[in-house]
């Protein structure tokens, strides 16, 4: 195993220079759409976004200077209703993977079958090299020029890499200024303390843990002592380690932007827990462990694999090195469909993206409710309610795999395809 330097700490790792998340959002697309058997111009339709927002705006610089910044909202579909989706602070950000990540959403929230359609935004910038006044002032300002395609009954934003509850708030309190009254549903995963909702910041990696007990479940094999390797040490990445390792599994390798880290017997929470609270890189902040790449981390001999850090981790150069056994995928867009076939014929088992680490929008969805009827519910009822969709989500994909003979992610993308293209047809197309 190889030595990294530490760097500073992300939840992401490095994509592939050839990385294009909207070319496997096309393609995964266009093989469902034919299994379908979707009318041609259906399958235009909902091949293509319904609207795409690009903005260039000045920030003022705390030296004084000016910079312009690029952000884009894309509204991927709205025929089962208001569209959702994150707002991610990156500079890989672009418009293509915006696009990518706002298809997904729209397939991701009508496979757990909830009345939204699929949205996504983004601004091309390192929200680390910032100070938390710029941070600030380009989020008010980015807030501003999208406001005129946001809103509580047309596109709800939320959380994503480099966006936190506090950027959250940045946006609702800005729109409300703009609007002339306050309008918490505008955004979810906010602060409690202006509309959020208890258990929004640990629902994706909650849901995560949730599909990998249904799937282990129904493949027969305990998670007590399973080995588990995570990419990706962000908010969802950290919170599945936690989760697991508490439920009894062994996580043995994690990582970060700067590397990784195994451990044959396992890591403790604790010991994983100050690279998240610091901030700081894993092989900075955990001693006695091997340092490993995250290349090497896709290919350790675990029983799970759960890469929750960007697009196009698992790709034709690597899937057949992949030794995992189960595969769920914490990122949206990890696999590309050459590595998927690979993946398939070396009989791994994949739990696709909008199935596996749809936890979050389900508790977004539970935080907008929340705020359009001012009636706010216990953590303990938040966390059944998901249990009981993401369950009820994983064995409505699973049984349509076993009755159609089809994988997990052809099985997920013909239910949320499907029930998309039956609102768009039930609604017909105007005028």
């Amino acid at each position: 195993m190889t030595t990294a330097a530490p760097a500073p700490q992300s939840g992401t790792a490095v994509p592939p220079a050839t990385s294009n998340p909207y070319r496997t959002a096309l393609a995964q697309f266009d093989a469902v759409a034919e299994r379908l058997h979707l009318d041609p111009g259906i399958a235009s339709v909902l091949r293509t976004p319904a609207r795409e927002l690009t903005v260039s705006f000045p920030v003022k610089m705390d030296d004084g200077s000016i910079r312009v910044f690029t952000g884009y909202r894309v509204q991927h579909n709205s025929a089962r209703g208001p569209v959702k989706g994150g707002i991610r602070y990156n500079p890989l950000v672009n418009l293509d993977e915006v696009r990518a990540l706002a298809m997904w959403m729209t397939w991701k929230c009508a496979v757990v079958n909830l009345p939204f359609g699929g949205a996504k935004g983004g601004v091309a910038v390192d929200p680390r090299a910032l100070s938390d006044h710029e941070l600030e002032r380009l989020t008010r300002r980015y807030a501003s020029e999208i406001g005129i395609i946001i809103g509580p009954e047309k596109d709800i934003p939320a959380p994503d890499m480099g966006t936190d509850a506090r950027v959250m708030a940045w946006i609702m309190d800005t729109y409300s200024m703009n609007i002339g009254h306050s309008v918490p549903g505008v955004v979810t995963g906010k602060p409690l303390s202006v509309g959020g909702s208890q258990g929004r910041t640990e629902a994706t990696g909650r849901g995560i843990l949730y599909i990998t007990q249904e799937a282990l479940s129904w493949l027969g094999r305990p998670l007590e002592g399973a080995t588990v390797a995570i990419q990706g040490f962000g908010n969802v990445g950290a919170t599945a380690t936690r989760l697991l390792i508490e439920a009894g599994a062994k996580v043995v390798a994690v990582s970060d932007i700067a590397g990784g880290i195994y451990r044959g017997t396992g890591f403790r929470w604790d010991e994983l827990r100050p690279a998240q609270a610091r901030r700081v890189s894993l092989q900075a902040a955990v001693a006695g462990a091997d340092r490993i790449t995250n290349a090497e981390l896709l290919e350790l001999p675990v029983d799970i694999l759960i890469p929750a850090a960007l697009e196009d981790q698992l790709t034709a150069a690597n899937a057949s090195r992949v030794r995992a056994r189960l595969i769920v995928e914490g990122a949206n867009g990890p696999t590309t469909p050459e590595a998927d076939q690979i993946l398939q014929e070396n009989g791994i088992v994949l739990v696709p993206d909008i199935l596996a680490n749809a936890g979050g929008v389900v508790v977004s969805y539970f935080e907008w409710v929340q705020d359009l009827q001012s009636f706010f519910w216990e953590e303990d009822e938040v966390n059944a309610k998901l249990a009981k969709i993401m369950r009820r989500a994983f064995n409505e994909v699973r049984a349509l795999h076993e009755r159609e003979g089809v994988t997990l992610r052809e099985a997920a993308n013909m239910i949320g395809v499907g029930r998309v293209a039956e609102a768009l047809l039930t609604r017909g197309i105007y005028p």
